[in-house]
């Protein structure tokens, strides 16, 4: 995986110079399975309503878990210890109300469809988030395990696998990233058994400087011809290792080469990270922190030709605990003081930036070519109540999978419209129960990709893209 991070990045994130570009290969030789060749095969699924309408899907993952019922499926008759301290507001959709502190989000309710339905049965941080991102339950259930080789891909990286892109040299990027479970880098958001050749682009903090790439400037002593005659040089020696080549790491190191010269080598590539040129008006209204100009990036990286975006929003899932007084820190796992954090540090962002994001995509003509899905690893209980293990002097909520809610807009979508309903207390489904391998299904097929098809591991077996079944009922009226 290439990284890149600038300087005033969160202090869990490791600083990178230009010389990151030369780190690519290290740690390649410590895989030596044989790389998997051949077509991957269909699974023949009809295609469905939203099959292939996007040309782009990003995702606005909330790290942390988002509170069901502070922001999309309030419950303002029921009981105080479960509905909260904040009242409702109501939306650009007849009916349809949201917390009160998503305003600019209410007014633009007529252009999503809210989720809020889904469901499933892990209940920590780094299992769930890598369920979210793989679209897998995680062999571990309800534990924080590291990322490991093993590990099913990100599904970035199985989109390359299946259909890797054709005006880019990436085909996912995740921004603002890694995403932190809540001080370490969580699973699921890597090559996992496809290996490093297939990882997302990784960029850190882009909110400072002009470009969300501040490294990869050439020095003005390396002209265009310079930096050919280096990569003729490799050439060159790769040549004369042909032998090597038998190694699926010394296959996987020249395709990670490969990408960082095409991205370092060309002035539209590179162009697509200049956020510069981008009026100071429209970056102020996305916001001028982390998240914000992350989202900003997604919608020009989408525009350039990456089809599959992933911002982390934030970048840790609780790092108020270590960072009270920076909101860039802050996560949406209030387990204490939820109240207070929501209020002024995590919502004010948020309506922002997601608002900004959907209008500026919809204003551009890009939004029906783009599915914008928001989602979070699970939702928060349906109790407000103090735990004692965890920073913070007010009461919170703890983690919540039995149901919670997801936001999709973009590429067929219907506008203005909910899916699903839970019961009185928003912590139980009552209809169109849908689960996290479903939302992965409805991305790939949104891009066009059978998600009942196959595609193959290092061992040549053929294994489902997904586990589930696109969600219909988010295009049919």
């Amino acid at each position: 995986m290439i990284r890149f991070f600038s300087e005033g990045a969160s202090t869990k994130t490791p600083l990178t110079t230009r010389r990151e570009w030369m780190r690519i290969g290290a740690g390649t030789l410590a895989g030596f399975g044989a790389q998997a060749f051949g077509a991957e095969r269909s699974g023949g699924a009809k295609a469905e309503p939203g099959f292939g309408k996007a040309r782009s899907v990003i995702v606005i993952y909330a790290n942390g878990g988002q509170s069901q019922l502070e922001m999309w499926d309030p419950k303002p008759d029921a009981p105080l210890e479960v509905r909260g301290e904040f009242g409702v507001i109501s939306t650009s959709v007849p009916g349809v109300y949201f917390g009160e502190h998503l305003p600019r989000i209410a007014r633009i309710a007529n252009r999503l469809t809210v989720i809020r339905s889904v469901s499933h049965d892990d209940l920590d941080h780094g299992s769930a988030t890598y369920q979210a991102l793989t679209g897998r339950p995680h062999a571990q259930k309800s534990s924080n395990p590291p990322p490991r080789p093993t590990d099913f891909p990100t599904l970035g990286a199985l989109l390359k696998r299946v259909r890797p892109a054709n005006g880019f040299p990436y085909t996912a990027a995740h921004l603002n990233g890694p995403c932190l479970v809540p001080v370490f880098e969580g699973p699921g958001q890597d090559g996992g058994f496809l290996g490093r050749e297939y990882e997302p682009l990784l960029i850190g903090n882009v909110a400072d400087g002009p470009s969300a790439l501040p490294n990869i400037d050439l020095p003005p002593d390396i002209p265009t011809v310079r930096l050919g005659a280096r990569r003729t040089l490799l050439a060159a020696i790769d040549d004369s290792l042909k032998s090597w080549r038998k190694n699926a790491a010394m296959r996987e190191m020249s395709q990670l080469y490969l990408q960082a010269y095409e991205l370092l080598d060309s002035p539209r590539y590179r162009r697509a990270f200049e956020l510069s040129e981008e009026p100071d008006a429209l970056r102020d209204r996305y916001g001028r922190d982390r998240s914000g100009q992350a989202c900003l990036l997604a919608r020009r990286l989408s525009e350039a030709g990456v089809p599959f975006i992933t911002v982390f929003f934030n970048q840790s899932a609780r790092g108020q605990d270590v960072s009270p007084e920076d909101t860039d820190a802050y996560g949406w796992d209030t387990h204490n003081d939820i109240f207070e954090a929501m209020k002024t540090r995590l919502l004010p962002r948020f309506d922002q930036s997601f608002s900004a994001l959907i209008e500026d995509l919809d204003q551009r003509g890009q939004l029906d070519q783009t599915l914008v899905i928001c989602m979070g690893e699970f939702g928060r209980a349906p109790r407000v109540a103090l735990e004692s293990k965890f920073a913070g002097q007010a009461p919170g909520r703890k983690h919540w999978a039995n149901a919670y809610s997801v936001v999709a807009a973009g590429a067929g979508v219907n506008r203005g419209s909910v899916f699903g309903q839970t019961d009185r207390m928003a912590g139980h489904v009552v209809s169109d129960r849908v689960a996290p391998w479903d939302l992965s299904a409805t991305m790939l097929a949104a891009l066009g990709v059978d998600p009942m098809g196959d595609y193959l591991d290092l061992l040549n077996r053929p294994l489902p893209r997904t586990l589930g079944r696109p969600i219909t009922g988010l295009y049919m009226s």
